[in-house]
């Protein structure tokens, strides 16, 4: 039994996830829907991978699934050494808190909430003091480029300053692995250039990044393409040339973030 999933040795040798022959059916009614059919792959610590696949294909059932939001039909999932199959609803919650960062395409940030205190709600389920909740998520919020905005509102800040908060609370937990759900969905096409340059940053230190996109100008940032279709993984190619996003960004018209707030 996992009692402590931040404390649980693994093989640094090992993948940091490692899918065998997943599964999942749904049954609505006495219809079964086959969402994934027999899944398996292995992602490495420090890896960037974009899943792509069309509506239906099977890539938002995987990702609820690597996220610990549901329980595959069949087959093994296991995270840093950990069957996650195997884990009661506390310890997958202990999991999500501790070992995954969500960022998702809405931002999912509380309206009244500056952007500091979004920042710390991971922390306050776990024993972190007052002082050093304050001080990661200011170090976060400083990561992504908005040391200046810390006591911001949601409604003060532009798409992108946003999604950056968002960003930065994925981080303070110090977690293994970032799983981001079009995070670019709602963003014009400068700002969501700048958001991949701030994931390139984060996984050029060693943070380990999971992207969901239907875009394939988005998942050109990754450095591995793993595509979904009729609940099985089509292709698996690592991107030999993936685009720099602090060179991209260059050649797009600025955004007067003042503008972008207003609207």
């Amino acid at each position: 039994m996992i009692h402590d999933p931040g404390l649980s040795a693994t093989n640094p040798d090992s993948p940091l996830i490692q899918i065998d022959h997943l599964t999942k059916v749904y049954e609505l009614g006495e219809v079964e829907v086959h969402a994934l059919r027999g899944v398996s792959v292995r992602v490495s610590k420090g890896e960037f991978v974009a899943i792509m696949g069309a509506s239906g294909s099977g890539k938002s059932t995987f990702m609820n699934i690597l996220g610990c939001l549901d329980k595959p039909t069949k087959g093994t999932y296991i995270l840093e050494g950990i069957d996650v199959g195997k884990l009661s609803r506390d310890e997958l919650a202990a999991i999500r808190n501790k070992k995954i960062g969500f960022v998702f395409q809405g931002f999912n940030l509380l309206s009244r909430t500056s952007a500091i205190e979004n920042v710390e709600l991971p922390m306050f389920y776990s024993t972190v003091s007052n002082k050093l909740r304050k001080s990661k998520a200011i170090e976060a919020l400083e990561k992504v480029g908005l040391g200046d905005r810390l006591h911001h509102y949601p409604n003060q800040l532009s798409g992108g300053q946003q999604q950056r908060v968002a960003i930065a609370r994925s981080l303070v937990n110090d977690p293994s692995i970032i799983l981001a759900d079009e995070p670019t969905g709602n963003l014009d096409s400068r700002t969501s250039v700048e958001v991949m340059g701030i994931f390139q940053e984060l996984n050029n230190h060693g943070i380990t990044i999971i992207l969901v996109t239907h875009e394939p100008d988005v998942a050109q940032f990754a450095k591995r393409h793993v595509v979904f279709r009729d609940g099985k993984i089509r292709s698996d190619k690592v991107n030999t040339n993936p685009k720099i996003a602090s060179e991209v960004i260059k050649d797009l018209p600025m955004i007067d973030d003042e503008e972008d707030e207003a609207a």
